[in-house]
């Protein structure tokens, strides 16, 4: 347990009054850049994308189900964090879809669908869902260019020479990165409107919210993530370390 200083209950409100002046800042801002990707140019799709679905293949306009808003996770598989032949599912994208479920029938009510896409067999990715106990909705989108096109996923040529990921370009990059693309569908057309990458996908992460007014936080000295465990695996590393 780490040394801390202790003070009074005067000496606390104090701080706190003033903390609280920064938490309303910052409430504002985030409430000023979010109006302003909304601002965002819409960009139309052009290209036919396809994917595997439980109800069969479907076009990216399909997965709407319906309503006229899109959300789509780039779930990493295959490759990530802690991933082997019997733990596909990156750990990271994993921690992140923890959160889905939950959400699903809020966003749906609000005329916002949300589906993960990775680039793996539909069988797989089903296995692996069943596992983790996930109900939200879980394409494929292997033998497509939809992850490649909108910056999650990279050709061997690319993991050579370099490419474009979380709008800079990188000398190096790997197969696949996690990222979440927003999509609008208006008069028959899909456009793209607003992607964000890396720790850009924490706000979907609302585990972190909890951790950061808890007393120590984050406590990840030992670096960003190497904390992190799939959801069926804590009680086995709880067991090892008691």
């Amino acid at each position: 347990m780490p040394e801390h200083k202790v003070g009074t209950q005067q000496e606390f409100d104090a701080a706190r009054e003033q903390l609280l002046a920064e938490e309303k800042q910052l409430t504002r801002r985030s409430d000023e850049l979010a109006n302003k990707r909304r601002e965002l140019p819409w960009v139309p799709i052009e290209k036919d994308y396809r994917f595997e679905t439980e109800d069969g293949t479907k076009s990216l306009a399909d997965l709407f189900d319906g309503r006229s808003q899109l959300l789509v996770y780039h779930f990493m598989f295959g490759f990530g964090f802690r991933v082997d032949g019997q733990n596909p599912g990156c750990t990271g994208c994993s921690f992140v879809a923890d959160h889905f479920d939950g959400v699903v029938p809020h966003l749906n009510g609000h005329g916002v669908t949300l589906v993960a896409e990775s680039i793996a067999p539909l069988q797989q990715l089903q296995a692996y869902a069943d596992r983790m106990e996930w109900t939200f909705p879980w394409v494929s989108s292997l033998g497509s260019d939809f992850r490649y096109d909108f910056g999650a996923a990279f050709t061997e040529e690319q993991q050579k020479s370099g490419a474009v990921y979380n709008f800079r370009h990188e000398a190096e990059v790997s197969p696949q990165r996690e990222g979440l693309s927003a999509f609008i569908l208006q008069d028959g057309v899909v456009h793209h409107t607003y992607s964000t990458y890396a720790r850009g996908v924490e706000q979907f992460m609302s585990t972190f919210g909890f951790f950061d007014v808890s007393p120590l936080g984050r406590n990840e000295d030992t670096g960003t993530g190497a904390w992190w465990h799939r959801h069926d695996e804590y009680e086995t590393l709880e067991a090892t370390n008691r």
